[in-house]
C-alpha cells in the first residue's frame, strides 16, 4: 500500500516556467551548467548547482554553495517568478520526445515507506553524494529536485489521469531540448482524494532514477524528527517530493562503458582472452549497436565488433548476474581489464545513451579513451524483479530518458 499526498508547491508563474525549469543537478559538470544558464537569471541551476555563481576556486562542497542555493531560491520567490499554492494539489506531469509520451502523477511519498521497502530501491548510494543533497534540502528546507518512481499500471489511475489532460489546459506547455513538457494542477478535492486512494492499491514504487536524492530526503526527515520528538507523522518532513509514472509508459535507454586502457594487453592479447568468453564477428567502421540481451558492441583501435555471450557465462537463475551489465562485469571488466570496482575506479567512464554511439567513436579515436562498448537497455521487468528481491543492480545500469526537469516544483518540509 503506496502513500500519496497532495501538497502546496512552489512552483514558477506560467510565464516563467520554460526558463526556470532545469535538467537535473546531477546531469552535468560544474562548467557545463555555467554555459547552459548564461543568460538566463532564472534558470534553476542556479539553485540546484549555486557553484556556478561563485568562483571557481571554490569547492562545491563548501559552505558557501549552500547558503548561495538558499539564497537564490529566496530570490525567485521575492521576485515573483515562484510562488507556492495556496492548497495542497497534486499535479500531472506529461513528457513527450521523440514520439512517446510518459505522463506521471507529482505529489510526496512517505519516507516510511522508503524505510519499509513499499519504495524499493535497485541501486546503492555513495556517502560523499548523499551528504551532498543532505546538505542542500537542510540548508533550504525544501525537497528541491523530484524522485522518479515508477509502479506496474493501474487501469483507474490511467483513467484518471487521462481524463484530467482532456478536460483541463495544461498551466505549463513549453519545450525544452526537444521534450515538450506539460502540467495541470489538480486541486479539486475529490479528485485528490480519488487519486490517493487508488495509490493506497499500489503495492510497490519503484524507484527509477534519483536514489541519492531518495536517501537524501529520508535522512533528512528522520533528523527532523529527532529534533521534534512529538512529532505525529503528518508533517511535511515525513514526506518527499516524486513523480510516479506507470512503468508501461517509461524508455530505458543503453548506458555504455568506456575504458582507459586494455591493462597492458596488446590488442591481440586483449581479443584472446576475449574470445573465451564470446563470440566475436568484426564490424569495420559500421557502429554496432546491441539488437538482444547478451550481445555487446565493442569499438577498439578503429574497428566495431559485436561480442555475443556464450552459453556458460549467462546464469540465467540469478537475477542480478544475466544482467549483461553484470555479464561484462564480470567476464571482461573485472578478470580481464582489472577493473573490480566501477563505482570508484577512474579507469572506466559511463556514456548515457542519449549521446549516441559515435560519442564512444569520438572518444576512443581521440586517443582518451582506449575501448568502448555499447550495451543492450536494462529492461523495466528486470529493473523491478531485483528491486522485488531486495537485490541491487550494478552501478549505472539504467539510464532514463527524458530527464524529469528540476524547477517545476519545489516541496518546502514546513
Amino acid at each position: 500500500m503506496a502513500v500519496l499526498r497532495a501538497f502546496r508547491a512552489l512552483r514558477p508563474t506560467p510565464e516563467y516556467a520554460s526558463r526556470v525549469a532545469a535538467l537535473p543537478y546531477d546531469v552535468m559538470n560544474s562548467d557545463e551548467a555555467r554555459r547552459m544558464v548564461f543568460g538566463n537569471p532564472y534558470s534553476f541551476l542556479h539553485v540546484d548547482k549555486a557553484e556556478i555563481d561563485l568562483p571557481k576556486t571554490v569547492d562545491i562542497y563548501d559552505d558557501r554553495v549552500y547558503e548561495k542555493a538558499r539564497e537564490n531560491l529566496s530570490k525567485l520567490v521575492s521576485a515573483d517568478v515562484m510562488k507556492q499554492d495556496e492548497t495542497p494539489c497534486l499535479y500531472i506531469y506529461e513528457q513527450t520526445w521523440r514520439g512517446r509520451t510518459q505522463t506521471g502523477i507529482v505529489g510526496c511519498t512517505a519516507i516510511d515507506d522508503y524505510i519499509n521497502d513499499v519504495i524499493k530501491k535497485h541501486e546503492k548510494t555513495r556517502a560523499d553524494k548523499e551528504a551532498d543533497r543532505i546538505r542542500h534540502v537542510d540548508t533550504l528546507d525544501a525537497n528541491t529536485g523530484p524522485i522518479f518512481l515508477t509502479y506496474r499500471k493501474n487501469e483507474k489511475i490511467s483513467s484518471i489521469t487521462a481524463d484530467i489532460k482532456a478536460k483541463n489546459e495544461p498551466v505549463y506547455d513549453f519545450v525544452s531540448d526537444d521534450v515538450r513538457e506539460r502540467v495541470w494542477v489538480v486541486s479539486e478535492n475529490d479528485t485528490i482524494d480519488f487519486i490517493t486512494e487508488q495509490f493506497e492499491n499500489v503495492p510497490s514504487l519503484y524507484i527509477a532514477d534519483g536514489h541519492h536524492r531518495a536517501a537524501s530526503a529520508v535522512k533528512v526527515g528522520l533528523r527532523r524528527r529527532e529534533q521534534n520528538p512529538n512529532y505525529t507523522g503528518t508533517e511535511e518532513f515525513n514526506f518527499f517530493l516524486s513523480v510516479i509514472f506507470p512503468s508501461d509508459e517509461l524508455r530505458i535507454l543503453d548506458y555504455n562503458r568506456i575504458i582507459k586502457d586494455l591493462n597492458g594487453l596488446s590488442d591481440e592479447e586483449f581479443l584472446l582472452k576475449l574470445g573465451s568468453k564470446f563470440d566475436i564477428e568484426k564490424q569495420g567502421k559500421n557502429e554496432y549497436r546491441p539488437q538482444k540481451a547478451h550481445s555487446f558492441g565493442m569499438y577498439l583501435s578503429g574497428e566495431w565488433y559485436a561480442l555475443f555471450a556464450k552459453p556458460e557465462t549467462i546464469d540465467t537463475s540469478d537475477a542480478v548476474g544475466s544482467l549483461d551489465v553484470s555479464i561484462l562485469q564480470n567476464n571482461v571488466i573485472s578478470p580481464i581489464l582489472g577493473i573490480d570496482d566501477p563505482r570508484t575506479d577512474k579507469r572506466i567512464d559511463f556514456v548515457g545513451g542519449i549521446r549516441g554511439l559515435s560519442e564512444l567513436s569520438k572518444r576512443v579515436d581521440s586517443g582518451e579513451e582506449k575501448l568502448a562498448f555499447s550495451m543492450f537497455p536494462t529492461t523495466l521487468d528486470e529493473l523491478m524483479n531485483i528491486a522485488d528481491k531486495s537485490m541491487t543492480m550494478p552501478p549505472k545500469s539504467t539510464w532514463f530518458e527524458p530527464k524529469l526537469l528540476s524547477g517545476l516544483f519545489i516541496h518546502y518540509l514546513k
